[in-house]
Parts: C-alpha cells; sequence; structure tokens
C-alpha cells in the first residue's frame, strides 16, 4: 500500500481551484515537496482543460457546481483512473448544460431577428402608403392645374353667408376638364354631416359637383368632374348636408356665388 499524504484529498480541489486562498497556499507549499501530488496535478490537467473549455460558454449554476465538487471530495479515496473517468462524465454534463444554454440564446435571437423583420415590413407598408397618399396629392394638383389653365375656364368667387361669414372659396370650371373648388374657414363639420358643392344653371334643380370635407384649419380643396354636356353654371352653392350627400339641397349655405 502507497503512503498517504496529508493533503492528498485536495488534488482534485486543487486542479478545480476549489480551495480556499489560505488551503490553496498550503497545498502548492505541498506539492513543491510531494512529487506525488505534482503528477496527480498534471495527470487531471487536460480533463480540467476541457471543463474550462466547455465552462466559459455556459457556466453551470452554483447548485450544479456544488454538487460536482461534493462528488469529486467523495471520490478523493479512488484510483486517479476512476477520477478521470468521472471527471470525462462532468465534462459532457457540463457540456450538456452548454448546449441547452446555446438553443436558448438561438431562440432568442431567432425572436429579435423576427421583430425586427416586422418592424421593418411595417416600415416599407408605412413608407408605401406615403408614396401612394405623394401619387395621389400629384395627380390631384396635376389635375387642379388643367383645370385652372385650360382655354375656356370660368372662375366664380363663393363668399361666406351667414351661417359662416368668415369662409369663402375659389371655383374654376372648364366643360373639358372639370371643375375645382379651393375653400377657406369653413366650420367644423358636425358629427354624420358633410358639404356638399352644387352648380346651378339655367336649369331649375341644382346639380350636385360633388362632396367636400375641410381640414383641421377649415381649408378644402377639391377636383370634380363635371357631365360633358351639363349647361353653362350661372352660381355655384356649398352647403351642408347628411354623411354621403343627397340629390337635392336641404340644409344651410354657407358659400353662394354668381358666375360671371
Amino acid at each position: 500500500m502507497g503512503v498517504v499524504h496529508p493533503l492528498a484529498d485536495q488534488v482534485e480541489l486543487y486542479a478545480l481551484d476549489a480551495l480556499s486562498p489560505a488551503e490553496r497556499a498550503a497545498f502548492e507549499a505541498h506539492l513543491a515537496v510531494c512529487p506525488a501530488c505534482a503528477r496527480e496535478v498534471r495527470a487531471l490537467a487536460p480533463v480540467v482543460s476541457a471543463l474550462g473549455a466547455n465552462g466559459d460558454d455556459a457556466a453551470p449554476d452554483p447548485a450544479v457546481r456544488r454538487r460536482l465538487l461534493a462528488a469529486v471530495r467523495r471520490s478523493a479515496s479512488r484510483s486517479s483512473s476512476t477520477t478521470l473517468a468521472w471527471l470525462a462524465t462532468a465534462a459532457a454534463v457540463l457540456a450538456a448544460i452548454g448546449l441547452g444554454i446555446y438553443a436558448t440564446q438561438l431562440r432568442a435571437r431567432l425572436a429579435s431577428t423576427e421583430a425586427r423583420l416586422r418592424a421593418a415590413i411595417v416600415r416599407a407598408e408605412v413608407s408605401e402608403q406615403r408614396v401612394g397618399d405623394l401619387q395621389r396629392r400629384e395627380d390631384a394638383s396635376a389635375s387642379m392645374l388643367a383645370v385652372m389653365l385650360a382655354p375656356d375656364v370660368a372662375r366664380v368667387e363663393l363668399a361666406g353667408q351667414p351661417a359662416a361669414p368668415s369662409a369663402s372659396a375659389r371655383a374654376y370650371w372648364s366643360r373639358a376638364r372639370g371643375l375645382v373648388i379651393d375653400a377657406a374657414h369653413l366650420p367644423p363639420l358636425p358629427a354624420g354631416r358633410t358639404y356638399q358643392l352644387w352648380v346651378l344653371t339655367a336649369q331649375p334643380a341644382p346639380i350636385s359637383a360633388g362632396l367636400l370635407r375641410p381640414d383641421a384649419t377649415g381649408a378644402a380643396s377639391a377636383v370634380f368632374n363635371t357631365p360633358p354636356d351639363i349647361p353653362t353654371p350661372t352660381a355655384m352653392a356649398v352647403t351642408i348636408e347628411p354623411e354621403g350627400g343627397l340629390p337635392a339641397p336641404t340644409g344651410d349655405k354657407y358659400l353662394v356665388g354668381v358666375a360671371h
């Protein structure tokens, strides 16, 4: 039977860096005079390195570490070959823990990537909507300009009525290109109501040109297509009507203008 060294049971704990500072200092002093313990420490170095490589990415929680160290202490009286086999198993356990943590990290990165993708899709949809809005505004501006520059254009100035004394508007009509109106200072609309533009001609019944909905400042601009066979307008008016408009005016007049 070999000689039992007083500090032989601390070889594995020293290799795993599990000794207190005082214990470590005492054991290193012992190593300087004990070739047998020094050989044991050198034999454990490859396994400890494997444990360290797995531990860098995924260190076990304190409870796992305590269980491992307790098992190492229990195995201190066994042979070196048995200890090495156990440490190899411990390395495999730690590797499995590391794979679990890595899988969790991958799932988190995947969720983050999906979130960024959804945000990019939303931004693309918003950009597409903005492009569509700009295109519609450009088309409306081009249509307005075409009416105002038409050779046969007629201009009608509309003045505010008692229901809206501060309101005003200017209308441009071309038989070939349609009707444009640009209004300002219209009062806010009550719920379920809308402004409706009427064209008055020599015929007794007014003709609906279309609906107006002012913005928060009371401004409203619109382009309407009028029938090519419409009689020449003699006047124009804006009334307030139920949402969706009516075939004939029923509400108060807010703007009125006579054609010249």
